[in-house]
Formats: structure tokens, C-alpha cells, sequence
């Protein structure tokens, strides 16, 4: 005798009664973020601090895997012929690392100092607009090379400048053309 089809020697199963429902009716959850205070909800940007550690930490890190990169290729062109497979691997690694650290405190510390002015700028003049950063990559490229020369520091504060521009400009047609 089959005993399948008996109601008395089916396994208990708790959530039975839920696969007919549909999933939005059990996770009726928010779509739009939620704040504990209102001052946070009217808030249309990061502070200084979350900008400070963002442009630092994604300065840093950018700058380390491309210097990173750098370093591992250079280390490969560097092997000579008769090295041993231990060896290359040494100097592809010593390398790599090397030229990652240089270009990530470079650019963490570009990081740095560009927030550092842009967050000035906004707190003196209570505007947050692109004139801010486009001055902020300007101070950066200027300090940054400014013990080289007035000259140095100027190209480098033109070339932080433009750098600026274009990264709002690109972050307007990402948003715009994206819809990230």
C-alpha cells in the first residue's frame, strides 16, 4: 500500500502556508533611504570627514594597483636570461610593491589635500558649487609641486585644475547617462 498520498505521513513543514504568497507582501521594505534625524535626510552631500576618508582611501588605493601594475611590469622587463624562476618572482613582487606604495601615498596624499581645500572652501564661502573644486584641484597641483618652482606649480595647479573639471564632468554624464 502506497502511503504518499495520505495526509497522516507528510512531513511537517512551517512555512507551508507561505509559498502562495507573494514575496512583496511579506518584505514590504522601503525603496528610499532612511535616516535617523531630519538634519541627515536634507543633507545632499558627504561631510568633510566622509569626503576626507573617501578621496584618501580611494586615492590610495587606485594609486597602489596602478603602481602595482607598473611596478610588475617593469619587473618582468628587468629579468635577465639565465635567472631562475625564484629569482624573477623576487624581482617582479619587489618591484610591484615598490612602485605601489610610491603612487599610493602620491595620490592619497593628493587625496588629502585636495579635500582639505575643498572642504575650506566650502566652510568660507557656505557654497558648495564647482568653483570650489575646480579651486581645490588647482591648490593641489599648486602645492603639491611647489617646491620644484613657481613654474612647476603652476602647470601642475593648471593640470590639478582641469583634473578637477573633468571629473565633475565626468561624475554629470555618468549620473546623467547611467543612471547610477
Amino acid at each position: 500500500m502506497d502511503d504518499s498520498g495520505d495526509q497522516r505521513f507528510q512531513k511537517y513543514h512551517p512555512y507551508q502556508n507561505f509559498y502562495s504568497v507573494p514575496s512583496q507582501s511579506l518584505y514590504n521594505l522601503p525603496t528610499s533611504p532612511e535616516f535617523l534625524f531630519q538634519e541627515e535626510a536634507a543633507r545632499q552631500r558627504r561631510t568633510w570627514s566622509e569626503n576626507l576618508t573617501y578621496y584618501t582611501g580611494a586615492g590610495y588605493l587606485g594609486g597602489a594597483i596602478a603602481g602595482g601594475a607598473k611596478g610588475t611590469l617593469d619587473g618582468i622587463r628587468a629579468a635577465e636570461a639565465g635567472e631562475s624562476m625564484k629569482l624573477r618572482l623576487n624581482r617582479v613582487l619587489n618591484s610591484g610593491g615598490q612602485s605601489g606604495r610610491r603612487l599610493g601615498n602620491t595620490m592619497g596624499v593628493l587625496g588629502l589635500m585636495f579635500t582639505g581645500i575643498e572642504s575650506g572652501l566650502i566652510a568660507l564661502r557656505d557654497v558648495d558649487d564647482l568653483a570650489n573644486t575646480v579651486v581645490a584641484g588647482l591648490g593641489t597641483g599648486a602645492i603639491y609641486r611647489a617646491a620644484r618652482g613657481p613654474r612647476s606649480a603652476a602647470i601642475a595647479g593648471a593640470i590639478g585644475g582641469v583634473a578637477a573639471v573633468a571629473a565633475v564632468a565626468g561624475k554629470h554624464v555618468v549620473k546623467r547617462y547611467f543612471h547610477v
